[in-house]
Formats: C-alpha cells, structure tokens, sequence
C-alpha cells in the first residue's frame, strides 16, 4: 500500500468503526510479524553460535556433524582426526590458562593457512581433539596437506611471554577408500591411524585399509579415553 492511499485509508478510518477496525487489526498484524521475524532471527543466530567452540571459534561436535556431509558430498575427501600431545604436561608446568592457550593455537592452525577452499570443515569434538574434513580430488597433495597442518599445530606459540609448544597425532582416511562415503565410519578409521601415530611418537598417519582393525567401545576403538565406563565392548 502506497503512502496516499494509506494516507486516504487513515482518513477513512476516523469515520467508519468497520475501516477502523480493520486498519488496527493490519497494523497489529504487521507488529506481529515483524516480531516473530524478530525473534526467528535471534534464535536462529543463538543457534549458530551455539555450533560454534567458545575457546577455539571452530564447530563444536554437533557443529561438525551437522556441516561435514555437505564436504563429504562433493567427492573424494580427507577425515582427519587430530589429538594434542603433551597438553596435561604442559597443564601441570604451566597452568591450564596455558593449556587453553595452546588449545587456541591448534584452532587456528584450520584457519586455512594451507590454502585449502571454503569446503574445509574443522571442529573441535572436545578437549583436545579436533577433526576435520577437506575436499581432496587430488591424493597427491595429501603429504603436503598433512606436514602443513602438523607443522603449524606444532609451531611455538606465545603466552605470559613465554614460548611454548606441544606435539600432535594425526590420522586420515582417505573417502575413495571406503566401500561406502560415511563420516562416521570415516573417524573412526582416522582414530584408529592418529592412534598409531601417537603409539610412534607422534605425527600423522594414513588409514591403511577401509575396514576397522580395533574393536570398539559404543563405536570409539578400545582403550580410548573414557571408554571404560562406555558399556560393553563389542
């Protein structure tokens, strides 16, 4: 409704009770939607954020899974699973401000800094592991890949004007290789390769066949932390 004819609507409405009622019953409902628009737009933002690690500005667990099939859809992809070495360590010398310090820097090692599209898709799962899923049409690229992130999580990081590091696992598993594209299948595979690279000391590992090689406890390979109090080992 155009200005005038408004204008004229208004003007009616100070002589007809029926147009009156009408005008208050419109502008009342464009009050309502306005809120509701208001409202919908709120949640829908509290709602991301909530997706979204506090410490590390990456997805949370429910985050990740959520978003990472979008990356799995577009083709041959890399799972990683990463997993900091040393942060107790560094807790106990250094305090948990440190800890959360480090945690931080390992975040921001997925803030593309190897070049990587925007289909990259990072989370945090919880303390200190992380996971991620990249589009990868080309294999060869994926020792490169791998040595960037490891070297970036790895490099000396500030804090209280000292300079500290902390080492990390990474697993991958490679989406081609599997008899089916699955993300959970998929980490669980980079589990089991980032678990062989920390059982060496640390670096990164590929999965070396599409099928599990470690019985699991409710879906996270056995002996993992916290599985003990899991429920029974399948």
């Amino acid at each position: 409704m155009t200005v005038p004819a408004l204008e004229r609507f208004r003007d009616r409405a100070q002589h007809d009770p029926d147009v009156s009622w009408l005008l208050n019953f419109a502008v009342g409902a464009v009050q309502v939607g306005r809120y509701q628009s208001q409202v919908i737009r709120r949640l829908s933002e509290e709602l991301e954020q909530a997706r979204h690690d506090p410490l590390t500005g990456l997805l949370t667990r429910a985050g990740f899974e959520l978003y990472a099939p979008r990356t799995l859809g577009l083709g041959p992809c890399v799972v990683l699973l990463i997993d900091l070495d040393g942060l107790k360590q560094l807790n106990d010398c250094h305090g948990h401000d440190a800890g959360d310090a480090a945690i931080r820097a390992a975040g921001a090692a997925f803030d593309d800094p190897l070049g990587l599209d925007p289909s990259l898709v990072a989370g945090r799962l919880g303390g200190d592991e992380f996971a991620a899923v990249v589009y990868l049409p080309d294999v060869a690229v994926l020792p490169w890949l791998l040595r960037g992130l490891h070297d970036d999580i790895t490099a000396p990081f500030a804090h209280r004007g000292q300079s500290l590091t902390v080492g990390v696992s990474i697993g991958a598993c490679l989406t081609a290789d599997l008899p089916a594209v699955s993300l959970p299948l998929a980490l669980r595979l980079a589990d089991e390769a980032m678990y062989e690279a920390k059982r060496s000391g640390g670096g990164w590992r590929v999965t070396a066949g599409p099928a599990p090689a470690h019985r699991t406890v409710n879906g996270r390979r056995h002996g993992r932390r916290g599985t003990a109090l899991e429920g029974t080992t399948s």
